[in-house]
């Protein structure tokens, strides 16, 4: 059975596949060179920082900060922006919908979207974003 930590992270990249079916989707990938035409999304393991430590029982609590980032080109008709804006929003919509991933979580969170231009000579009109979600979420082992 996998860890507390990737089963967390597995659980955001199923919740982001689901809110963005149409994107292509990674995991601890560099920044594309390219995007499809339906964007990417990337999730990135990110960093469980120092853990909050109960005792009696013995619970270490994290808020694991996972970076996801996400990217889009225009097309005839819709701005990059626009198109970028709507995959935060379906990402947003769903972590508001299942806060705790399933009863994984104590509480799930987004911080908000940093965006930046890709344009490179020749190529489409392209932007993307990086998003950090915290986990909140305990566990008996930090390594489980």
């Amino acid at each position: 059975m996998p860890s507390k930590r990737e089963q967390v992270i597995q659980a955001v990249a199923a919740l982001v596949k689901a809110a963005l079916p149409k994107a292509a989707h990674y995991r601890n990938e560099v920044k594309q060179q390219t995007i499809p035409a339906g964007g990417y999304a990337n999730v990135d393991d990110g960093d469980p920082g120092e853990p909050d430590v109960t005792l009696n029982p013995t619970i270490w609590i994290y808020e694991h900060e996972i970076p996801l980032e996400f990217a889009a080109n225009a097309t005839a008709t819709v701005s990059a922006e626009v198109r970028l804006d709507r995959m935060l929003q379906a990402v947003g919509a769903a972590v508001a919908a299942d806060r705790t991933l399933g009863g994984l979580c104590d509480y799930v969170m987004v911080q908000a979207a940093v965006t930046e231009p890709l344009t490179a000579d020749g190529a489409p009109v392209s932007r993307s974003a990086l998003v950090g979600l915290i986990a909140v979420y305990g566990t008996t082992d930090p390594l489980n």
